[in-house]
């Protein structure tokens, strides 16, 4: 496995391989595993990136206590057969102050975009750096960050970049919870709480009427701060009969926590 930190060194790469890449913030975890072994499936040649992005922080956000597990994200890439860990500076991704950065447009200013207005452009933009500087052939996301999930897919169609974006079923704890590297922000108590929230997906996925399924989803919410709880369509525009997706975002103390899950929709 390389372990490489300079963009230079993403030249030498594997030659006509298919290649996977896993872009990742570190502090690595099941979830993580799950990307890069869906990566190691269908590509030879798998580059995870760990890279803590400083432009999808807004200020006073959990950029500098966000957990660094280096030692042990190597262990896991080694463990599970990756071929190349990009590890850079933010001065190698970002070698000058940002010109030009990817609107997120409409959909980046709702759901989580309006709890965090600078958040995609952030994320928009460091992921089409990474895209042009690993030359993927498919680049896998969790779809546990479901909207960031479809921003990109959406990036990747507008702005013509010959990559295959492949969503990854979210991984979970055995009580159901989202695995996410904010989880270990939790206390006992808030962990316990945090239980209603795979719950609330639970419950609001056996209604089929919008409103219905909100209000299932919210009565099991009752004692967490909620973000939102809204039914959109697979595109995350207006909620339609057949397919749908519920999402969910709540805070326990400090901590925000998102998730979603499909839905029916068979009335409106």
């Amino acid at each position: 496995m390389r372990i490489i930190h300079s963009r230079t060194d993403l030249v030498a790469d594997s030659g006509d391989a298919r290649r996977g890449v896993v872009m990742t913030m570190g502090a690595l975890h099941e979830g993580h595993a799950d990307l890069i072994r869906a990566a190691r499936d269908l590509d030879d040649h798998v580059t995870v990136t760990i890279f803590v992005n400083p432009t999808q922080f807004a200020p006073g956000e959990d950029l500098d206590k966000y957990p660094r597990t280096m030692d042990a994200d190597l262990e896991l890439c080694q463990r599970l057969g990756v071929n190349t860990v990009y590890m850079p500076t933010s001065d190698d991704v970002y070698v000058r102050p940002s010109l030009v950065t990817v609107d997120p447009g409409e959909l980046g200013t709702h759901l989580e975009g309006a709890a965090r207005p600078t958040h995609f452009r952030g994320v928009l933009t460091v992921v089409n750096k990474l895209l042009h500087l690993t030359r993927p052939d498919h680049a896998f996301f969790g779809e546990k960050d479901y909207q960031q999930l479809t921003l990109i897919r959406s990036m990747v169609i507008d702005l013509d970049i010959g990559v295959k974006v492949i969503g990854v079923p979210t991984a979970r704890e055995p009580d159901g919870l989202a695995m996410s590297s904010r989880n270990r922000y939790l206390t006992p108590d808030q962990r316990l709480q945090a239980r209603a929230i795979p719950r609330a997906l639970e419950a609001g996925a056996a209604e089929h009427r919008p409103a219905a399924i909100e209000a299932a989803a919210a009565a099991e919410l009752a004692g967490l701060d909620v973000d939102y709880i809204e039914v959109r369509d697979p595109e995350l525009g207006p909620a339609r009969m057949g397919r749908g997706r519920l999402l969910i975002a709540a805070r326990l103390g400090s901590t925000r926590l998102i998730d979603n899950c499909a839905v029916e929709v068979t009335a409106l």
